[in-house]
């Protein structure tokens, strides 16, 4: 059995699970997340904490791991939340957030209009920072690397939408 199936995953203060046949809900503070538990799969709740318990059918003690690790990713989730912190590097790039879209001016000739999804804010504390958060991991990531996609940092300048915690190294330019 996977080593990371065999840890408990807690539930702190405030955070509570409800296990169904085929899938496991969890309620927190900042809102509720449902997983769909694949066949052979068995989530059981003791005390505060919940357990995986693969089956006995074939390939049920690998995905008991991915099942515990998205459990604990939920709870974190709706317990503190997740966040991804862009940067716009670039003379001329800017943020703006107006109603439920995400202006973005990149050097395009024209402004990018992203929508922002149901269940995730975002902000722009500077016209050069965004803030994306929420209580789905997947889903916070996903959106923080769509809105990078629009103009990724190039290797020369730098330029670009980025991570803030992403090391862009550069490259020489061509000598003469």
């Amino acid at each position: 059995m996977s080593r990371v199936a065999k840890k408990p995953v807690d539930l702190p203060q405030g955070v509570s699970a409800t296990i169904a046949a085929d899938a496991v809900t969890v309620k927190g503070a900042k809102g509720s997340l449902t997983l769909a538990l694949r066949h052979g799969i068995k989530v059981v709740q003791k005390d505060k904490h919940l357990e995986v318990e693969p089956g006995t059918t074939e390939g049920a003690q690998a995905l008991a791991g991915s099942a515990r690790a998205h459990l604990a990713n939920m709870v974190t989730g709706v317990s503190k939340g997740y966040e991804k912190k862009l940067e716009l590097v670039g003379v001329g790039y800017r943020a703006a957030v107006q109603a439920k879209n995400l202006n973005l001016t990149l050097g395009f000739s024209h402004a990018i209009v992203y929508a922002i999804p149901e269940g995730i804010t975002i902000e722009t504390p500077t016209q050069t920072e965004i803030l994306v958060k929420g209580v789905d991991r997947q889903r916070v990531g996903q959106i923080a690397s769509e809105i990078r996609g629009f103009r990724p940092p190039e290797p020369y300048k730098g330029k670009g939408v980025k991570y803030s915690d992403e090391k862009i190294s550069l490259k020489e330019a061509k000598k003469k």
